[in-house]
């Protein structure tokens, strides 16, 4: 058994610096800041945890490094400046990248409403992020996906029709399961879906998807069961609407049987659809609207595979291509 050392008659009493809080009143403008980010503008769960959690790092910072600072103003760029210093060593740039989107948002709302009479956040640079091309499939392994539920059984069954439907009609894995009943019109061939910032939107269902999707529906009450009623489109075998995860790996396990990728996700599939439109000739404002992007530019990131579509248009077109072969001198 071991005895206790007495302390050292010099040694001097250790005592914890106490943890810096963040000020009252800054963190009351973040609450007001992320309650009308979700009220006024429908941002997602996702965002707003997300520029919750930022802008927390920030207080924190600010509390530590300027404990003074107790309002709005008493933030400057200077601040912010080293604060993102000090994340660059941890965080890759995407990540910087959005904590100063955040910052940035907050202080709009604050001027909005006279809380701030100037932004620090304009005086910062956003750090080079390197955008990722979409992953995409071609058509054959498009093709060899939609394949993959194989059975007769009412699951397989909803599975071919979430699978087209994500694929044929481009929608978001978020929009595929808020589908309920009667937002699907078989007989026109559409879909009216609840995008991003709970903009509404109708969507194409093709006649594949029509097929897949009615015969879905001769199906769908052997999922119910004897559970209560429910308008949810896409049930669970429980009975329940079904849910984002749940699509994850559904689409995960037939990516790998039909084109040996275990990688694939939902948002994979509505990238092979707007690749796959655009390569036949789609206009991109039309591809746009389908997909509910609301810059053009976020739908120009499918150009980068059409290339082979913009040469058969140039060979049709254009007056040089017309009289000698490309590549002929």
């Amino acid at each position: 058994m071991g005895v206790a050392r007495p302390p050292r008659p010099n040694a001097r009493p250790t005592a914890e610096r106490p943890r810096a809080e963040p000020s009252a009143k800054l963190e009351a403008d973040v609450a007001d800041f992320l309650q009308a980010l979700a009220r006024e503008r429908h941002a997602s769960v996702h965002t707003v945890s997300a520029y919750k959690r930022d802008l927390g790092q920030l207080l924190l910072f600010t509390a530590e490094r300027r404990p003074a600072a107790h309002a709005p103003d008493d933030i400057d760029v200077a601040l912010l400046r080293g604060w993102l210093g000090v994340l660059a060593r941890t965080h890759a740039p995407p990540s910087v990248a959005r904590k100063i989107a955040a910052v940035r948002a907050f202080y709009r709302f604050l001027e909005r409403h006279g809380r701030a009479s100037r932004d620090p956040a304009r005086g910062l640079s956003l750090p080079k992020v390197r955008k990722k091309l979409p992953t995409f499939l071609n058509v054959d392994a498009a093709s060899e996906v939609m394949r993959s539920p194989v059975g007769d059984d009412a699951e397989k069954v909803r599975d071919r029709a979430l699978l087209e439907l994500l694929y044929g009609s481009g929608l978001r894995v978020s929009e595929l399961v808020g589908l309920d009943i009667e937002h699907v019109d078989l007989v026109r061939g559409e879909a009216r879906v609840l995008g991003k910032g709970r903009k509404e939107r109708v969507v194409p269902v093709g006649s594949i998807a029509v097929r897949a999707v009615t015969a879905y529906l001769s199906r769908r009450a052997e999922l119910l069961g004897d559970k209560p009623p429910t308008r949810a489109l896409l049930l669970s075998a429980r009975g329940a609407r079904l849910s984002v995860r749940t699509v994850q790996s559904l689409v995960q396990r037939y990516g790998a049987l039909g084109a040996g990728r275990g990688d694939l996700h939902p948002h994979a599939l509505r990238h092979t659809c707007a690749t796959h439109m655009l390569d036949g000739g789609a206009d991109l404002r039309a591809i746009q609207e389908m997909l509910g992007h609301a810059s053009l530019s976020t739908t120009q990131r499918y150009t980068h595979v059409s290339m082979d579509h913009i040469l058969r248009v140039y060979d049709k077109a254009h007056p040089l291509a017309t009289t000698t072969k490309r590549g002929e001198p």
